[in-house]
């Protein structure tokens, strides 16, 4: 009997999406929810697995083909018998021994340094065109795919990770172009950005902060904060409860138009942006007002992990109230963040850099942060820009105001 998978809808409002990668070939043996195909929406990457076991008879389209939604995209023989071959690597991966003694560990490292064939590397077609296209040995990159194959992801993210090259790339002469298809994810971002500044009264407004009562007590608490929660104490958590205090203070920077309507949020759903493989990614901190620091930076970890494994679902990456993004990551000394619609701000982190600074009349040497906040004019006028932004520096520069009158280990430790 032949099973037909088809692409479900990764959202209300997807209609189609892209053939990212062929995780599998016509004529392979399948397990049942073992993942066939990667596809791309303008929301989210996500796999399509099989729904039965048995041999693929059928794929259909080529990797970067755009298709409608319901589409059926592979047809799976259930009723096909399971090759030997199969079967002997399934009782070869059940047998295989650990490797205790000194002397068979030196041979298997030995065998590991002789790098394999480019043609027997497990890469799909796309993965070891940009392999090539860079100069990396597919042999250097571990596949995250079915059996161990290279993904195009897995590609891109070595091309980050080992500084590759293009051939024929700067300072060789050429004048040649190169020219991609846009992924759907980008163009839904070109074309979000674009309206944002054509539909919102957009300005910026910039303060700094100091941020050494921060970083003492992130150098004193961090350690015991790790063993106590098991995760980092980071400035993240920081900037979000400063920020949830301050939104509850100034109800507009929280706010959103709804037709001809304002609507207020009485709860603080924080986007968090991350620079994902395929793009900015926006995840979103539910409740944030209602977390601890120690459950901010959890959730901060588990939807970091899962945007760079390109992981995060529809309901993650929507329904946000107010965004911060942090180019000081990379580097970014200030800059003008564009908010996410339909959300009313954003809030900019920056770089810290040691400064003289005046205080009580002499100069000392600060780690300053600069701050900016975009926000719509529309909804928001300059003394809740001001302010907002104000009372987060407050914040920032005393953590102690932002534990509710508890001691910072009894808030960091949880005493």
């Amino acid at each position: 009997m032949a099973i037909e998978i088809i692409v479900p809808a990764p959202g209300e409002s997807v209609s189609e999406v892209t053939i990212a990668s062929w995780l599998r070939k016509e004529g392979e043996w399948v397990e049942m929810d073992e993942p066939i195909a990667e596809f791309e929406s303008d929301k989210a990457t996500f796999e399509v697995n099989a729904e039965k076991a048995g041999v693929i008879d059928k794929l259909i389209g080529n990797e970067g083909d755009t298709i409608p939604v319901g589409t059926v995209v592979a047809v799976i023989n259930e009723k096909a018998k399971k090759p030997a071959s199969a079967k002997k690597e399934e009782v070869k991966a059940e047998k295989t021994p650990t490797v205790k003694e000194d002397k068979p560990a030196a041979k298997t490292a030995t065998k590991a340094e002789k790098a394999p064939a480019q043609e027997d590397i497990n890469a799909s077609p796309v993965a070891a065109g940009l392999l090539a296209e860079y100069g990396i040995k597919a042999s250097l990159v571990k596949g995250s795919g079915s059996n161990g194959k290279i993904t195009k992801m897995d590609a891109l993210e070595a091309i980050v990770k080992l500084g590759g090259v293009k051939s024929g790339g700067f300072g060789s002469g050429g004048r040649e172009e190169t020219r991609e298809k846009m992924s759907n994810l980008r163009k839904t971002i070109s074309r979000r950005l674009v309206a944002v500044k054509n539909e919102t009264a957009m300005l910026t407004t910039f303060n700094e902060v100091d941020m050494k009562p921060i970083m003492d007590l992130r150098s004193k608490y961090k350690k015991d904060f790790a063993e106590k929660h098991g995760v980092g104490l980071g400035f993240m958590s920081f900037f979000t409860r400063a920020c949830c205090i301050s939104l509850m203070e100034w109800r507009a920077v929280n706010a959103s138009i709804v037709g001809e309507e304002i609507a207020y949020h009485d709860y603080c759903d924080i986007s968090i942006a991350v620079s994902a493989p395929k793009g900015l990614v926006v995840p979103v901190i539910r409740s944030a007002e209602s977390l601890s620091l120690d459950g901010i930076e959890a959730e901060v970890k588990r939807l970091a992990l899962k945007a760079r494994d390109n992981k995060l679902s529809i309901d993650e990456m929507t329904g946000g109230t107010f965004t911060i993004t942090n180019g000081g990551v990379f580097g970014s000394m200030m800059s003008t963040p564009i908010i996410n619609a339909p959300q009313s701000a954003i809030l900019g982190m920056h770089n810290i850099v040691q400064r003289p600074v005046a205080i009580n009349g002499e100069v000392h040497i600060r780690p300053m942060m600069y701050l900016a906040l975009s926000y719509d004019h529309r909804i928001i006028d300059g003394r809740e820009s001001v302010g907002f932004l104000v009372r987060v520096k407050q914040l920032l520069e005393n953590p102690e105001w932002m534990v509710d009158g508890k001691k910072p280990e009894e808030t960091l430790l949880g005493m």
